[in-house]
């Protein structure tokens, strides 16, 4: 359906007009779109107004693949929620996606980085490979301060000597995951002239919740579990009341799937954000 002759198209009504191919079936799930060039010179544009349409797209969750390389195919419509999963295995494959973006942005909420490092494993690996081309990634945690009393992990044994050795021993993991994960992606400037910035801010508390959000149209939220387990030293045994983040189960809201998810990723952005902005201090991770 040619439109060469009808005025130059805005990004927005290009994005209109392949929105309605897919709603009237002409493009079907897997499908694989026209080329930008293709594209360009059907709706009378530069290749630029072309890329904005495929980012809109993809924002909507319209859109897989849309990189640099092969054109983007029409996202698989999930039939109905899916059941949550460990966030360890979870996360993965939704940060995948996330990557796919020209433009990744990651925001998260959390004791510690443990989850995300290993998740980061297979985006990572798709860059090296050439199969994932983002231009710009930003991701900016929140942890909590070095400086406040945790609410968990804490020692079993209430104002024992072990409440300073748990202490430390989250703060160790603290900084090594979050250096882990800063040295990771900021090695992305370097091997593939990638923009990357990562910021961490610390938080005036524990959060009971983890939360993840990801290019602004997905969160994934968990609710850490607090258990009672023993860690091994070289002194002896901590005993102390935990969380296993990496089997906390993750649930998914996606700004496609509806009013109620829409809202949710909405006021959840908004709530990291208000905590960035304001009660959160710089953290240097030593």
């Amino acid at each position: 359906m040619a439109v060469n002759g009808s005025g130059r198209r805005s990004p927005q009504e290009i994005a209109g007009v392949l929105r309605e191919r897919m709603r009237a079936g002409i493009l079907r799930p897997g499908d694989r779109l026209p080329t930008q060039a293709e594209l360009a010179e059907e709706f009378g544009v530069e290749r630029g107004a072309v890329r904005q349409a495929l980012r809109v797209l993809q924002q909507d969750g319209l859109l897989s693949g849309v990189t640099k390389g092969s054109p983007p195919r029409v996202a698989e419509q999930r039939s109905g929620p899916e059941e949550p999963q460990p966030t360890m295995v979870a996360l993965a494959p939704r940060l995948t996606d996330a990557f796919a973006a020209p433009h990744v942005r990651v925001d998260a909420v959390c004791l510690t980085a443990q989850s995300l490092i290993p998740a980061l494993g297979e985006p990572l690996r798709l860059i090296h490979e050439g199969r994932l081309r983002p231009e710009r990634i930003d991701a900016r945690v929140l942890l909590p301060s070095r400086d406040i009393s945790l609410a968990f992990p804490v020692s079993v044994d209430a104002g024992s000597a072990e409440d300073d050795a748990v202490h430390q021993r989250w703060l160790a993991m603290r900084n090594a995951q979050g250096q882990v994960l800063q040295y990771n992606l900021q090695a992305l400037r370097g091997t593939h002239d990638i923009d990357v910035h990562v910021t961490f801010r610390a938080l005036p508390f524990t959060p009971p919740v983890k939360l993840y959000l990801l290019n602004g149209c997905e969160a994934l939220f968990a609710h850490y579990m607090i258990t009672r387990r023993a860690e091994p030293t070289d002194s002896g045994t901590l005993e102390m009341y935990d969380a296993v983040g990496s089997e906390s189960l993750l649930f998914s809201f996606e700004r496609r799937a509806g009013q109620r998810d829409a809202a949710f990723v909405e006021e959840s952005q908004k709530w990291f954000d208000a905590l960035w902005e304001t009660i959160s201090s710089d953290l240097t991770l030593s």
